[in-house]
Formats: C-alpha cells, sequence, structure tokens
C-alpha cells in the first residue's frame, strides 16, 4: 500500500487512482476520515462497534466480538504508521478512487466513500476472467458423477485459513449430519501435519461413500460447474463472493475475518443470496448451526431456501447478461480518460 506515490506524483503531473481489491463495504465501514482516529491512539473496540457518521447501511455492519478482527487497522504497519493511516493518506491524496464493484450492488456504499473522500469512485465491475473450460480432474469428476444433480455440498476456505482441531472437527460433524454428499477442501489444522489425522474418531468409515475432506488443491471453479454441487459453503473472501454469485449454487456463508464479515452481511442481509451460519460471541459455530443452515438451503420445501434461490438466481442472471462486465470496464477507461484530460 505506497500511500506516499500521489506525493511525489503530483508535481510531475501525473494523475493518480487508488484501485482497492476489497468490498466497497470493508472500505466504507472501517477506512473513512469519519472514523476520526487520532494519531498515534489505536482504536477500541467499542469505537468500531459503532459505524462511522453517515454510514449508509444498517445492514452491512459488525455485531459484537466481530470488531475484533479488525482492531489491527490502528497498529503499526511498517515504521511510523498505522495500516489506517496508510489506507486514508493514499486515498485523501490521489485524483480518484477505484473499486472492484458495481453500483447495482453497492451503490450506496460506493457513494458514502466518494462524499468522505470527495473524490470520484470508478467501478471496474467485478473484473472475472472468462472460463477456460478446463477438463475437471477425473478423481473429482468421477466422485460428483455419483450423485444427483444438485445433491453435493461443496466447502472450500481458501489457502489462508488454517482452522483450530476442535474447530475443523466440529466443521465435518456439521457436515456429517447433514446427511447430504459433501466435500470439504480444507488445510490441515494447527498442530497436524495432514488432514486424516485431524478428523474425528470414526469419521471417515461413517461417511464413506458420501463424503470426502481433503486437504490439497482442487479446481475451484471447475467443481463449482458440476452439475451435482448444490451448495457451496465458504467465507465470503473476496473471490469467493464473486464465484458464490456466478455459480448456480445455494450459499452458505462462515465468515472469519473482518472483510469476509462484511462480504458475508452484504451477500445475506443486503442482497439476500446467502445464509450465513450462527455464531457465538467467541466467533465460533457448532456443528447444529452449520448443519440447521446448510439443510434450510437445501430443502427444496423451505421458504427461505426458495427465497435465497430466486434472488441468487436474479443477479447471477445480472452478473452473467451480455455486455454488463464490459460496459464497467470500457466506463472505467472513459472516467481514467476524462481524469487524465482534466486540467
Amino acid at each position: 500500500m505506497a500511500y506516499w506515490i500521489p506525493e511525489v506524483a503530483r508535481p510531475l503531473g501525473i494523475k493518480t487512482i487508488k484501485y482497492s481489491v476489497v468490498s466497497a463495504a470493508a472500505i466504507a465501514i472501517v477506512l473513512v476520515p469519519a472514523r476520526n482516529v487520532v494519531e498515534g491512539k489505536a482504536i477500541t473496540a467499542a469505537e468500531l462497534s459503532a459505524p462511522p457518521t453517515g454510514y449508509p447501511s444498517t445492514s452491512v455492519v459488525l455485531r459484537g466480538h466481530e470488531v475484533r478482527s479488525l482492531l489491527f487497522v490502528s497498529q503499526p504497519y511498517g515504521e511510523g504508521i498505522t495500516f489506517y493511516e496508510r489506507a486514508c493518506t493514499g486515498m485523501k491524496g490521489c485524483d480518484a478512487i477505484a473499486i472492484r464493484s458495481c453500483y447495482e450492488m453497492e451503490e450506496k456504499l460506493c457513494d458514502y466513500i466518494g462524499r468522505q473522500y470527495g473524490k470520484p469512485v470508478f467501478l471496474t465491475g467485478p473484473v472475472l476472467p472468462e472460463s477456460t473450460r478446463t477438463p475437471l480432474e477425473d478423481r473429482w469428476a468421477q466422485w460428483l458423477n455419483g450423485f444427483e444433480a444438485g445433491s453435493v455440498v461443496f466447502c472450500s476456505f481458501g489457502s489462508q485459513l488454517i482452522l483450530e482441531k476442535e474447530q475443523l472437527q466440529e466443521l465435518v460433524l456439521g457436515f456429517e449430519s447433514t446427511g447430504l454428499p459433501f466435500l470439504v477442501v480444507l488445510k490441515p489444522p494447527v498442530g497436524s501435519s495432514t488432514i486424516e489425522e485431524a478428523l474425528p474418531e470414526g469419521f471417515e468409515e461413517r461417511v464413506k461413500g458420501r463424503g470426502v475432506v481433503w486437504g490439497g488443491w482442487v479446481q475451484q471453479l471447475e467443481i463449482l460447474d458440476h452439475p451435482s454441487i448444490g451448495c457451496f459453503v465458504n467465507t465470503c473472501g473476496f473471490g469467493s463472493m464473486w464465484e458464490s454469485l456466478m455459480s448456480d449454487c445455494q450459499i452458505v456463508l462462515v465468515p472469519h475475518l473482518g472483510d469476509q464479515i462484511l462480504n458475508t452481511r452484504l451477500m445475506a442481509e443486503e442482497l439476500k443470496v446467502a445464509v450465513e451460519v450462527e455464531r457465538d460471541e467467541k466467533g465460533w459455530f457448532t456443528k447444529e448451526n452449520l448443519s440447521n443452515a446448510i439443510k434450510g438451503v437445501m430443502d427444496k420445501d423451505s421458504e427461505v431456501g426458495s427465497m435465497i434461490k430466486k434472488n441468487h438466481s436474479e443477479w447471477r442472471k445480472l452478473l452473467r447478461s451480455e455486455g454488463f462486465m464490459s460496459s464497467y470496464i470500457d466506463k472505467f477507461f472513459q472516467n481514467m480518460q476524462e481524469l487524465a484530460d482534466h486540467k
């Protein structure tokens, strides 16, 4: 986060744009001047739990214990500067702010960021790659082919998240109790060298034939495209958020980090295209809560599941509509050209 670039570029007549690869929600609730963070003073959990002045959403918010995952913003992030100061200084100094989002999803939040910094906000749209249609690895293609369409639950928490052993066991027991076939992709937990040694006693035998817990890499997009997949359980990192929306699966979210929590609120509370798994004050979930969330969206007679499916289908149709993404890119280039031409 090279916050000093605008200051260096301005005397040379070079325009600068701060491009954010996190959601507008993650910026608007934390990284804005309205936070009034005093230089040299760490922000408290109580201060962070309240939205900043003028914040436009009552649903994309932090709850209780969740603020702890964002307290790092007022901690040192390099010599003599905090993460908050880096981000805000960079956005204050640049000529425009660019965000990988679209107005249809985050208009109020994008406009709020623009007002906070007094800058134009350019949106690039989702910026998703076109499908390369790489064949799915035979191991998973053959396994998934053995199940009915839309019946398998796929879970991936990404490469960065490493769970505690107790939480991993609670997670897989939750999948077991759904009674549904599942494929769970996780890193080995803290203190374990393999995923197998961390599984509950007797678990592999009980789910044999319908459940797999895998500790290696998989082709996530190709798996999501497989017709047997009916539900995608993930942490709602920014990449997975877009992949979820572009998929034809029901979505269940288990956020862990700060921006994941805000992305989840956007998806579950604002857009109503997903269900968030309930967690306790420590941020932990139970196998019962996970199982209930999955069964709730997978039940064809469920009112919540039907609503989620309908809303998701409408957003997916919009995002996949011809010219939607290219129109954002075209507008982004136009915005940059106008910025460059403006004296």
